[in-house]
């Protein structure tokens, strides 16, 4: 099994744990977070392992950096397979895929990442392999070319995506089990915060913890970042006691204000009310104002806006929501709205 594309997580050496910046769970109960999905992934999971066959074809979607790999990882731990860790942009051949897929063992799994960038070509290839354990590759070129169908071994594929829409409707309907993972509570990423702390060798209290869940835009892995650098702060300054006001400071310094905020959220809303008394304003001039592209604006900093009520999308472009003008044009002015 090539070290490159696969993780037997049945034998994982002491050695590699140590590299991990980050705890990584390898069970369902030391997961946090996204409790009615790991209901059904346990059950999924345990009744496969009970009837010793591979688990249906699964695909996870969702925003990323909300735990789809480390899902698709305790999944193979509890049904004691080996894992293989793909990408779908790199994967550029069908002998790409079919070189992996060959490989597999009874019952191990393929975890594909953005799953929906796969080129075409290479999807098709899945097809057959996901209803039959086949694959059809073409040996020989011109007149003498021809089709042969080679067998696999049974295997479960685990794809994820952060746009499910892009994926095709053929690809889509041979999963037989589809589930979406949501954003996280304050609450729920204040408890990864300190799962994290603990495996950091870092002291910190729950008021801190809940301080960079708020600030963590309902995604562990910007939360596991935060604090980080939270632990570089503390480790500078007290000696790894990373309270209350250390935190407050910390953030601060990072730029990230107490609603979640960072530096460019709040000057994309600033431009919005200065230049356009809260808009409304086209994506393409919010993006020339503030320095960035548009693309960026849209996929990165606006979907957060959006969620927290700070920014509506209008057929005539953005704008600060009615109830958020007064407050904001207070925070970015210094004074009170005039009506």
């Amino acid at each position: 099994m090539e070290k490159i594309h696969s993780i037997d997580l049945m034998g994982l050496h002491e050695a590699e744990q140590e590299k991990s910046v980050d705890f990584q769970p390898t069970t369902f109960d030391q997961y946090l977070g996204q409790e009615p999905l790991k209901e059904k992934l346990a059950i999924y999971t345990q009744a496969a392992k009970m009837r010793n066959e591979q688990l249906d074809h699964l695909l996870l979607f969702g925003p990323p950096g909300l735990g789809k790999t480390t899902l698709a990882q305790i999944m193979a731990q509890v049904m004691g397979v080996a894992i293989k860790l793909c990408s779908g942009p790199m994967m550029e051949r069908t002998g790409d895929l079919v070189s992996i897929l060959s490989s597999l063992e009874p019952r191990d799994i393929l975890f594909i990442d953005e799953i929906h960038r796969m080129p075409t070509n290479v999807e098709e290839v899945l097809y057959s392999a996901m209803e039959h354990f086949r694959v059809d590759v073409i040996i020989g070129q011109g007149v003498g070319a021809r089709s042969v169908s080679l067998p696999i071994h049974p295997f479960t594929l685990v794809g994820a995506t952060t746009k499910s829409g892009a994926l095709s409707a053929p690809l889509r309907s041979r999963f037989g089990i589809i589930e979406r993972i949501d954003f996280y509570t304050d609450i729920e990423l204040a408890k990864i915060v300190k799962q994290s702390a603990a495996y950091l060798n870092i002291a910190i209290t729950d008021t801190s913890a809940l301080l960079i869940g708020a600030c963590s835009r309902g995604t562990p892995r910007i939360a596991k970042k935060i604090l980080r650098r939270v632990r570089d702060f503390a480790q500078v300054t007290n000696n790894n006691n990373a309270n209350e006001q250390l935190v407050c400071e910390a953030l601060a310094f990072l730029g990230i204000d107490h609603t979640g905020l960072t530096t460019l959220d709040n000057m994309l809303l600033r431009k919005i009310i200065e230049h356009f008394n809260g808009g409304p304003v086209g994506l393409e001039t919010l993006a020339s104002l503030i320095g960035e592209d548009a693309q960026t604006i849209e996929t990165v900093y606006e979907p957060f806006l959006l969620r927290k009520g700070f920014l509506e999308k209008t057929s005539r472009g953005r704008q600060i929501p009615r109830t958020q003008i007064a407050a904001l044009t207070k925070k970015f002015l210094g004074q009170d709205l005039i009506e």
